[in-house]
């Protein structure tokens, strides 16, 4: 490899061709060379109208051809198979959190005895940590890690989760340690937080990338596996040792995994956009934070974004949710065993795994108000099979309470969860280019705090109705008042856009 003088880089005839010749001029050529590099400008002994060009002087035999086209698919392949299992393990790694918070809600409501009021007080308290998604999508968006801004965050986010799990089977069995119990809880919390922001952002932007639309469908199947998986077993291991300890140091291990797995692969393999070097140099880490900022609530005004968003956001706010009277209701007073429970976990997330398949297949091709609609309509119907149990109205039809429980129970959770997808999959079909992060992160963001609202509104009307461990009578009352508030929302559907994003972006690019 040698170097050529190239006039004003025009074809011409250059100073120096592949002759016989050359090897005598090789020291010449070295020192233009080692000159072109070196000299600046201003001492440049060459006039202003010369440069150096660098190329390649080489015969045939050994000239360097681009990449052929067999050898780039196979790094597409390698990459889209590095995508799918990173992705496909970390979602249903998110799933099978409902392993150890299954061990650690007999926990609370057995070995610590608290009343239905308090153990949903902790479980909202809990989420605390999820609504500062959109400051983990900001950072993850605008500060890059090792030319990297993805992956690093999901490994830190994992790392935080196996260090909680694994502190918190050190100090479970003592039923006093409530403080050392809700600090490793928040952390865990904390890493799932960012690992999440971090994982939908990358799914975001690669599936822009690949135009491949549509593939929180993919994950949510995958977190719903890891959910059926995770309950299944736990029901089982709970009835059998009645120990959390060794779940959570087992849902630690699988973190391990994780962490390695997300050690071990590198985000240029994935063909994502990598950082400016001189914007690296040039922005400090404040401006470019601010820059993000300013890029997220510019997205956030558009009218196809916070409308849809107000809706999202309302449809959750105003049912006031009793789930911790009714899990309560249903281990204290029915004295069902865990085994029940987990197995009414386990028919939920099949029901979640069968509505997105469904959802993938054809839900795609309803509106997105009639899809708001009949999701809203479906989870104001669920909230009265509590109501059947509560009232013991299954007894009458001859339907015993662990087989309702185990079919029926988990569907309202269920729907409510499923209520993100559609959401997701319009937010990631309209959101900038370099915002994935951060406005994939707010849409969390605002459905954890309108969770945890919620929460805190049902603790409220549990304590105002005066349902206690010992009296459950006022409880069906509670559901009637939540079936109603869950209708509430449907007078403000018009919130919704009328067609899919799909179908608007079809009509952009004719």
């Amino acid at each position: 490899m040698i170097s050529a003088l190239v006039y004003n880089g025009k074809s011409g005839n250059p100073l120096f061709t592949r002759n016989p010749r050359v090897r005598k001029t090789e020291k010449i050529q070295s020192l233009f060379h080692f000159m072109s590099i070196s000299c600046s400008q201003k001492d440049n002994p060459f006039p202003k109208n010369w440069r150096f060009k660098f190329k390649s002087i080489t015969g045939p035999e050994d000239e360097v051809s681009p990449l052929p086209n067999e050898a780039r698919g196979n790094e597409e392949r390698h990459g889209r198979l590095e995508m799918m299992v990173l992705c496909g393990f970390g979602y249903w790694v998110q799933g099978f959190k409902f392993f150890p918070w299954l061990a650690l809600n007999f926990h609370m409501a057995h070995g610590m005895n608290m009343n239905p009021s308090t153990l949903q007080f902790v479980q909202n308290s809990a989420n605390l940590p999820f609504i500062a998604k959109p400051l983990y999508g900001i950072l993850s968006d605008a500060l890059y890690i090792g030319a990297a801004h993805r992956l690093p965050y999901i490994s830190i986010g994992v790392f935080l989760q196996a260090l909680a799990w694994g502190q918190l089977a050190l100090i479970s069995a003592a039923s006093k340690a409530f403080p050392s119990l809700m600090a490793c809880v928040l952390l865990s919390n904390l890493g799932a937080s960012i690992t999440e922001v971090a994982e939908d952002a990358l799914l975001a932007e690669y599936g822009q990338k690949n135009r491949l639309p549509g593939l929180q469908s993919y994950a949510l199947m995958a977190s719903a596996a890891g959910g059926i998986f995770a309950n299944l077993l736990g029901g089982f291991i709970l009835q059998k040792t009645k120990k959390p300890n060794s779940m959570f140091l087992a849902f630690a291990s699988i973190l391990s995994l994780q962490l390695v797995l997300s050690l071990a692969i590198r985000e240029k393999s994935l063909g994502l956009p990598k950082p400016s070097n001189y914007a690296a140099v040039r922005k400090s880490i404040l401006e470019s934070v601010k820059t993000q900022y300013f890029n997220l609530m510019v997205s956030i005004g558009e009218k196809r974004i916070y409308c849809p968003l107000l809706w999202f956001v309302a449809s959750i706010l105003a049912v006031p949710v009793l789930s911790g009277s009714v899990f309560s209701y249903q281990t204290q007073f029915l004295n069902l065993n865990p085994s029940i429970i987990g197995m009414s976990k386990v028919t939920g997330q099949l029901m979640l795994l069968s509505i997105t398949v469904l959802y993938d297949r054809i839900g795609k091709e309803l509106t997105m108000r009639k899809l708001g609609g009949i999701i809203q309509i479906l989870y104001a119907a669920s909230l009265l099979l509590d109501f059947v149990l509560v009232k013991q109205i299954n007894l009458k039809l001859g339907i015993s309470n662990e087989a309702f429980v185990s079919c029926f129970s988990g569907i309202a959770e269920i729907i409510a969860s499923f209520k993100l997808l559609p959401f997701s999959v319009l937010f990631a079909s309209s959101v900038p280019s370099g915002c994935e992060g951060s406005l994939m992160s707010f849409l969390a963001s605002a459905f954890y705090l309108s969770s945890i609202t919620s929460g805190y509104l049902g603790v409220g009307l549990a304590s105002f109705l005066g349902i206690t461990p010992g009296d459950y009578s006022r409880l069906p009352a509670g559901i009637i008042i939540q079936f109603l508030a869950a209708l509430l929302p449907l007078g403000l559907i018009n919130f919704l856009p009328v067609s899919q994003p799909s179908t608007e972006k079809q009509r952009k690019r004719k």
